[in-house]
């Protein structure tokens, strides 16, 4: 198993930016494929963005597409989330995730073994 620990979190106006991290410990960061989800009171944890083990491909949910940014450094065992153009509707809880043995860049909760606990991000109007 891998431990995720997120951080970054906070409270932002509308417009304005933050940048997750995801550190990982315990096993070799780079043999992971690593994602970020969020769960807002009341909803599904939902899928946000994904990255492959070595950087090279991404995925992201329709709804962040253009403002967020995926990015990892396997030196660092580190995963980053950069978020601009904040929005309220991007209130949630966001969590890090990591799953290996594939090299397909993962989307859904259920793909994922490995998962932090969480960080808040809030978003004022």
């Amino acid at each position: 198993q891998v431990q995720l620990v997120e951080s970054g979190g906070g409270l932002v106006q509308a417009g304005g930016s933050l940048r997750l991290s995801c550190a990982a410990s315990g096993r070799t960061f780079s043999n992971y494929n690593m994602g970020w989800f969020r769960q807002a009171p009341g909803k599904e944890r939902e899928f946000v963005a994904a990255i492959s083990w070595n950087g090279g491909s991404t995925r992201y949910a329709d709804s962040v597409k253009g403002r967020f940014t995926i990015s990892r450094d396997n030196a660092k065992n580190t995963m980053y989330l950069q978020m601009n153009s904040l929005k309220p509707e991007d209130t949630a809880e966001y969590y890090c995730a990591a799953r290996a043995g594939t090299i397909v860049v993962l989307t859904t909760v259920r793909a994922y073994d490995n998962w932090g606990q969480g960080t808040q991000v809030t978003v004022s109007s």
